[in-house]
């Protein structure tokens, strides 16, 4: 039987529970899903679907990341709701795809773990299911595996193999909703000019996941977050390069100043407690002559070591700017900012 799989959160319970109803069947898993954005997500959900698979002993085959011709297929439908038009079509996409599949390998039978998603319509999935299974000649195995307190064994399951539980469906379109009802922002589609890996990112949980081990504790606590927009210094109406530190905000997008005085290389702006240091200051700092602007290639944590030595004060937000050199003279500031609550996982070996 081909199983088409949707994350580890629904595979890995629904793989146990077809394992455990048809003993005497050879199961490989299918993981087609196209419709996961952005491709940092894809890669951890299925870096976290190879590991549950490893776990229960069961082959897995990687289909093609066709986003681009599953972003054709939905056009028009980017505002239906979830369990709408968009879902159906993407249900018919990742099946067609899937029971092609089981033909191709000889398999006589295809299902989806989509089966037990509380996010997913199963009549839906069951009609889909039996018309595919219908053209191509092979059995579609509907089983309802939620029901029953099945919903409650599967959440047991997840957190007793500390699978990756991912809280949104996967689609762009899903997530802008989600996020828009949740008043939350949307951190899954940032990404870090300076490589970095940013607290709550999908980055930090790819880093987490891929050392996970089955022996692995999971703990969660609550974070102020930040993520930058946009950053930028001009200097006698020139763009000069420039890096802000992690925290840098400010209500205001624009501030315009000049330096007030200079005290232990740190030059301090007479607008916004806006403090510049130079990229000479940082290499010395970090005993590293090799970094440079505009990508100042440090992590967060020594971003933060670094502004607990500027501005004493540990609950301080000011805008921490580096630059080649202290300027003389106007400086105008561009920044756009957010801070906001986040959740973070830690993981520590038992």
């Amino acid at each position: 039987m081909l199983v088409h799989i949707c994350c580890s959160v629904d595979s890995h319970f629904f793989l146990e529970s077809l394992k455990r109803d048809f003993p005497d069947k050879e199961f490989v898993g299918f993981f087609y899903d196209p419709n996961i954005h952005p491709y940092s997500e894809y890669k951890l959900r299925l870096l976290d679907v190879r590991r549950s698979c490893k776990i229960l002993d069961i082959p897995l085959i990687e289909g093609e990341y066709d986003y681009e011709k599953w972003l054709k297929q939905v056009h028009g439908l980017e505002d239906e709701p979830e369990k709408g038009e968009r879902c159906k079509v993407c249900f018919d996409n990742r099946l067609e795809v899937s029971v092609k599949k089981a033909v191709e390998l000889g398999k006589d039978s295809f299902t989806t773990s989509l089966l037990v998603s509380p996010k997913k319509s199963q009549d839906r999935l069951l009609e889909i299911g039996n018309q595919l299974g219908k053209e191509y000649g092979i059995d579609f195995i509907f089983k309802d595996y939620r029901s029953s307190g099945g919903m409650q064994k599967q959440a047991k399951t997840v957190k007793s193999n500390n699978l990756y539980r991912q809280d949104y469906c996967g689609c762009m379109f899903a997530l802008k909703k989600q996020r828009e009802q949740q008043e939350r922002e949307q951190i899954e589609t940032y990404s870090s000019i300076g490589n970095e890996i940013l607290p709550a990112s999908i980055e930090e949980k790819f880093h987490n996941y891929s050392k996970m081990k089955t022996c692995f504790e999971e703990s969660k606590e609550n974070i102020l977050n930040y993520r930058i927009h946009k950053g930028r210094v001009l200097h006698k109406k020139e763009v000069v390069p420039s890096y802000f530190l992690f925290y840098s905000f400010s209500e205001r997008n624009r501030i315009s100043g000049r330096i007030e005085r200079i005290a232990d290389e740190v030059a301090y702006l007479n607008r916004e407690s806006v403090k510049i240091i130079t990229i000479y200051f940082v290499r010395k700092f970090f005993d590293d002559k090799k970094l440079s602007l505009p990508n100042l290639q440090i992590s967060v944590q020594k971003q933060i070591e670094l502004r607990g030595v500027i501005d004493k004060n540990p609950y301080s937000l000011s805008p921490i700017i580096v630059l080649n050199e202290i300027p003389d003279g106007k400086v105008d500031i561009e920044l756009e900012a957010k801070i906001f609550p986040s959740i973070v996982q830690n993981f520590s070996e038992n």
